[in-house]
Parts: structure tokens; C-alpha cells; sequence
């Protein structure tokens, strides 16, 4: 299975690479970590490399960066993304949010520093910002797709409303919106059967934007697909009832279907006709391995198995 750019649809989700969070410098194992999953993710067929400004102080960036410069060639061979408008410990405050024109350019241009390439494949707006002036936005991707800099433009934590908005000040498509998608967060899913259901006033999520994203070709890219390895690393002891019955139905289903709990796991997210595209975030380079049957999964699932796996994760049926 591919995505609408013809690549396939796991994404690999850098976040754990680069050492600490705090300001400590990185070295040689941080740099020879990121080359192993690199590496494991492209025996998979992943392609595409999922980066933030913010993850690990910058150093997450930094050591694909120094991978990229020893590995002649891989440049060409894979695609990156990166996100800014989120700005962490910065002018007294512990969190706030910047997609001003002045600090997407600021912050693209670090990034590319950091990861030692001329230009990113993809620029995603990482979190919605209330004082963001959309003609404003709208000018700094211009410039930076003029300057060859950024071939194409998402978002992140948007709603279809959010996107909408944006859209309408933007000269090139929005491609891809990532939220946090999986057997675990299903608000996304819930939403859109809860209509006219007193439980429906248990979710937040904003109906439609799986719908919009649909309708306009946005590719739902899924952080936390794995949910945390809450189904599939974590220990019995640490997991509700749902919980338990859901690891149990997916290594029953996994051991049907000659492979792992994992590729289940992210068959279930690629089943939806939404097409998504789940990113994983592991560092560990054998459950990176696990992740490879996961579009063959989805291919040759049952709509009773997806309901059912819903159904177990819930730990009550569907209304």
C-alpha cells in the first residue's frame, strides 16, 4: 500500500533520537543509534523521516543530520519532514506557540542547519496558534518554497476548520495533517458513529476534520500508532481489563495471520478508508522489524476483526 506521493505509508517518527531532552550535548552512540534505525526503518520500506524543531533540544535534527553526512547517497534515497511553531522554555513561559512569519522562517532555517540538507520535503505547522495571522503564515511558506527550501506544506493538531482557514491564504495544498491516531486514542474514530449519543459529549475531537482531510486528499498521518506499547511491550500488571482483552486479540489474531501483535496493531489504523499513514516512533530496531507486515494486514483484515479489535479496546460495545 501507498500514499497518494507514491511512497509507502509507514513513516518513521524521530522523536527518540538524540539523547536527553535537556541541553546536554549528544556523541557518538546518539549518532550510531539514529544510523541503526535509520537503517532498520529503510528495511522496511519506510521512506519518509518524521523530525520537529523542539524534539530533543534540536538534537534529534541534529544527529540525522551527522548520519546523513556519513551515509553518501541517503539524502537522495528518503524524504524529511520537520515541524515548527511550538516554542519550549522560551521568554518566560514553559510552552507557547509561534507561527509568526518571522519565526517559521527563522525556524525552518535552523532546522535545515541542523540536519545539514538544503531543503525538507514536507513543512508541518506543528500546533495551532491563536495570534497566527494566516496571509502572515501563508507568506513565510511562500518564500521558503521560492527559495527551494520546502517542496510542500502540512500541519499538525489541526482541525478541518483550522486547515480550511489556512487554506484559504496558501498558494500550494496542504498535504498532510498529523494527529494522534491509534487503537488507543480513538476520539477520531468515535466521533464520527457518537452523533446524536449522550457519549458523544465525552470527546473533544472536531467532527469532520477526518472527513475533510479525506475529501481533499490530506494524508492523516498517525503519531502514538503504537499507543505506547501499551498492547504490546507493556506488562499485564500495568493494563486495564480493556486493555489485557485488546493484547490478547491482537497476539491471537497476530499468530492467525503468520505475523506480529505490532503489524496488527497498525493494519487496524491502515484498515480506515482514510488511507492513514502511521508513524512509529520505537528506537529499538527489532520492533522497528516488527512493524513490516503491517499494509498486508490491512489488505486482508476483516471488517469483523477491525470491529471486533474496536470493540475490545472500548471494553463495551459500539452504540
Amino acid at each position: 500500500m501507498t500514499n497518494a506521493n507514491g511512497r509507502g505509508r509507514l513513516i518513521y517518527g524521530c522523536m527518540g533520537l538524540g539523547g536527553p531532552w535537556d541541553g546536554t550535548s549528544y556523541g557518538a552512540a546518539e549518532i550510531d543509534q539514529a544510523a541503526a534505525v535509520i537503517e532498520a526503518a529503510q528495511g522496511i520500506g519506510i521512506e519518509l523521516f518524521d523530525h520537529a524543531d523542539i524534539y530533543r533540544s534540536g538534537k534529534s535534527e541534529a544527529v540525522f543530520g551527522e548520519v546523513l553526512v556519513r551515509s553518501q547517497g541517503l539524502r537522495e534515497k528518503i524524504q524529511l519532514q520537520s515541524k515548527c511553531g511550538i516554542r519550549l522554555g522560551e521568554r518566560g513561559l514553559d510552552t507557547h506557540y509561534d507561527l509568526s512569519r518571522e519565526a517559521i522562517l527563522e525556524r525552518v532555517n535552523q532546522s535545515l542547519k541542523r540536519l545539514q540538507t538544503d531543503y525538507l520535503d514536507v513543512l508541518l505547522l506543528h500546533r495551532p496558534d491563536p495570534l497566527m495571522d494566516p496571509r502572515e503564515a501563508a507568506d513565510a511558506v511562500g518564500q521558503l518554497m521560492a527559495e527551494g527550501k520546502v517542496r510542500q506544506l502540512g500541519v499538525s493538531n489541526m482541525s478541518g476548520a483550522q486547515i480550511a482557514f489556512l487554506q484559504d491564504e496558501l498558494q500550494a495544498p496542504i498535504v498532510a495533517n498529523q494527529l494522534e491516531m491509534s487503537l488507543l486514542r480513538r476520539d477520531w474514530l468515535e466521533s464520527t458513529v457518537l452523533v446524536n449519543h449522550a457519549e458523544n459529549l465525552e470527546y473533544s475531537f472536531p467532527h469532520g476534520t477526518v472527513e475533510l482531510c479525506m475529501t481533499k486528499g490530506i494524508e492523516l498521518q498517525a503519531y502514538g500508532s503504537l499507543a505506547q506499547g501499551r498492547y504490546t511491550g507493556a506488562t499485564p500488571e500495568g493494563l486495564s481489563a480493556a486493555e489485557s482483552a485488546t493484547a490478547v486479540m491482537l497476539e491471537r489474531l497476530a499468530g492467525e495471520k503468520d505475523t506480529t501483535p505490532e503489524a496488527v496493531l497498525l493494519g487496524w489504523l491502515m484498515k480506515h478508508p482514510a488511507k492513514i499513514s502511521p508513524v512509529v516512533g520505537t528506537t529499538n530496531p527489532a520492533r522497528i522489524g516488527a512493524c513490516a507486515d503491517a499494509a498486508s494486514v490491512a489488505a486482508t483484515m476483516s471488517r469483523a476483526e477491525w470491529y471486533g479489535l474496536w470493540v475490545a479496546a472500548r471494553g463495551s460495545n459500539i452504540p
